[in-house]
């Protein structure tokens, strides 16, 4: 009996946004638009960052890593429930299942604890500018992008680790358009305390302790800023800090609401809702919101695509 239940979870029925055919064909012809959107956007900002020597800096660095990371946590996610809608089949394999959440999470967990760096690169950059280049010298900036990515790497093994040793004897349907942990959670038949221990664990080492971190950053700048005897160097101060906040808003706002609020008050419809941001809408904006705050960013795109133009004339 043990057995059978063990392998009664083949796969997955992932239910989607919707049920309704009509909104289904709506949602797919969105969802398409803002993938290439963001495939696009990231995509651009990585080769303008890496072709123009002027963008060789720490904080464009950053952004570079941010942008492919971005890329990343969306393909992982987008695409599969694309085909899932086009296909009319809704079922994920239990294996590949997993391999979606594993990378969900490893580049979920690498967002939040990049944006918490890049908070630390304009607290530096703000609060020391004489010392910065020698603060964030290339071998600290290389420490602070790698770093994510390693403890991510075992963050997120772990999470399916745990996930491996649970049983599905019930429904295999999941309430959400991808494989994310707490809909599963839900449908297992056996003891779940040990993964969410780790959940509360994990979601307090990459969502509440960056959070706080960025906060007192964000408190130094701004205490800084405020002692800026020049307005026209006030404005300036905010205004290459304004893009960062706004993305630490649409992330941390999102996935806080999602891993760190109490079970009673989610539903599946307010995680779906929140997982589209952080999934979808908060990758999509990251590139108008770094491009079009940024003089430097949008001359190199420029440049990037005039040679593109002329190179192909």
């Amino acid at each position: 009996m043990e057995l059978r239940n063990q392998t009664s979870a083949s796969e997955f029925i992932l239910l989607g946004l919707s049920e309704n055919p009509e909104q289904e064909t709506l949602l797919f012809a969105l969802f398409l638009c803002m993938y290439l959107v963001t495939a696009m956007g990231n995509l651009l900002i990585i080769l303008a960052i890496t072709s123009d020597s002027h963008l060789q800096t720490p904080m464009y660095f950053f952004v570079a890593n941010l942008s492919l990371v971005d890329f990343c946590l969306t393909t992982d996610t987008i695409p599969q429930m694309l085909v899932n809608i086009q296909t009319g089949s809704k079922s994920i394999s239990y294996p590949c299942c997993l391999i979606q959440m594993y990378f969900f999470h490893f580049f979920g967990i690498i967002d939040s604890l990049l944006i918490a760096v890049m908070a630390y690169d304009r607290f530096v950059a703000i609060c020391h500018p004489l010392h910065y280049t020698t603060i964030m010298s290339p071998r600290l900036c290389i420490l602070m992008a790698g770093s994510p990515w390693i403890f991510s790497f075992f963050m997120s093994l772990t999470h399916i680790l745990l996930m491996v040793r649970l049983v599905f004897c019930g429904s295999n349907e999941v309430p959400h358009y991808f494989c994310d942990l707490t809909p599963l959670l839900r449908l297992s038949c056996t003891d779940t305390t040990m993964n969410k221990v780790f959940v509360f664990i994990v979601a307090g080492l990459v969502l509440a302790i960056p959070f706080i971190c960025i906060l007192a950053s964000y408190v130094h700048i701004t205490l800084a800023i405020m002692r800026v005897p020049s307005a026209n160097g006030r404005k300036k101060a905010f205004s290459t800090c304004s893009s960062h906040l706004a993305v630490v808003a649409l992330l941390y706002g999102t996935t806080i609401g999602v891993y760190l609020c109490p079970s009673s008050v989610r539903t599946a419809v307010k995680e779906k809702a929140s997982a589209v941001m952080y999934t979808a809408v908060t990758p999509m904006l990251n590139p108008f919101i770094y491009s079009l705050r940024n003089r430097d960013l949008k001359g190199a795109l420029r440049n990037l695509i005039n040679r593109k133009i002329t190179s192909s004339a």
